[in-house]
């Protein structure tokens, strides 16, 4: 993948609210990046930072209302999704852009049968009739791994097995070859073993289909195994971003350094104490005026709590929105 790649997608100053019965509250705040054809980013963070909302943004899958996305580009072949109406947005969303949800037990219709799922988008957005959507059906499920490929697309959801289920949505978001494929959390609920099989998969048919894919996680350990770069997020923001080598080892922003010392450890035949981020996350009940990290951060200082700190460059293809080096264990340069 070049570095110099015109980017497949190009996010900019995206910001989403929902509208509560306590108030807004500011789920994405000021969030760009890019992704490059043939690149996989991953997205990590806790729950509540601001990942999956970001993503569901780009392409129109929250329910307006509660949510708005109030302002920002979201740029896809020269063209700003945000400003394109509802059809257009579902010409997209399944034939160029595929979404792979988070809970493979719950996102698959139970009244139909696996086949109908299959054939949907292929007829709507590749004017195949049943006979061609039927045959292109097959080919995925045999791409996705799934045996008696012709025999199961007659096979209601409920009749496989959770792995096996995360296959049939990995294979209904490739259905129309899309450029660009999101995938949120979609080994959470599965056990390790399908897990490991899920990763190889993806690993596999990004390297034959040379696909731009948004890997949402928590799991950092997924993220290195996997992804060109790293994101992470933070109270609705990016706080820092890096190519994955460089984040491991190197990270530049406080929460990053606790992520990434959540990991668990075995030094000889014994395991570490598990590490804990002490504290809870922010309510963004405001867009934060001050670091939203700053309440559970060890090296925060007055600077901190006074402005909410832009990303900065801090290396080569990495950048931190922190006012502190951690590398110098000192207040960066104003």
């Amino acid at each position: 993948m070049p570095d110099g790649a015109q980017p497949v997608l190009d996010v900019r100053d995206l910001n989403t609210v929902f509208q509560t019965r306590g108030g807004e509250v500011h789920a994405v705040n000021h969030v760009s990046f890019d992704l490059k054809k043939g690149e996989l980013l991953g997205v990590v963070g806790e729950s509540g930072s601001g990942k999956s909302v970001t993503m569901m943004s780009l392409i129109g899958l929250l329910p307006s209302p509660p949510a708005e996305v109030r302002r920002g580009e979201v740029l896809f072949d020269g063209r700003d999704l945000l400003k394109m109406d509802a059809d257009s947005l579902r010409d997209i969303r399944g034939a160029r852009i595929g979404f792979v949800f988070q809970d493979p037990m719950t996102s698959l219709n139970p009244v139909f049968t696996v086949g109908f799922q299959l054939r949907e988008p292929l007829m709507r957005h590749m004017g195949m009739n049943k006979r061609q959507a039927n045959a292109r059906a097959v080919e995925l499920l045999e791409l996705v791994g799934i045996p008696d490929a012709k025999q199961r697309l007659k096979d209601y959801p409920h009749q496989f097995s959770g792995g096996m289920r995360q296959r049939v949505m990995i294979a209904i978001a490739l259905a129309c070859d899309p450029e660009v494929l999101i995938a949120d959390e979609p080994t959470t609920a599965l056990d390790v073993t399908i897990q490991a099989q899920i990763l190889e998969l993806v690993k596999e048919l990004r390297h034959k289909l040379g696909m731009a894919i948004v890997w949402i996680t928590h799991d950092l350990g997924v993220i290195a195994g996997i992804a060109d770069r790293v994101m992470v997020m933070y109270g609705g923001q990016v706080v820092e971003q890096a190519p994955v080598r460089e984040l491991f080892k190197n990270p530049q922003h406080p929460y990053t350094a606790a992520l990434l010392e959540t990991i668990p450890h075995v030094r000889g035949d014994r395991a570490e104490r598990l590490k804990v981020i002490e504290g809870q996350p922010p309510i963004l009940g405001a867009i934060p005026t001050a670091c939203p990290f700053r309440h559970r951060c060890p090296v925060a200082f007055d600077r901190c709590k006074q402005e909410n700190p832009a990303r900065m460059p801090v290396g080569d293809g990495h950048d931190a929105a922190c006012f502190y080096d951690l590398a110098k264990g000192e207040p960066r340069d104003a």
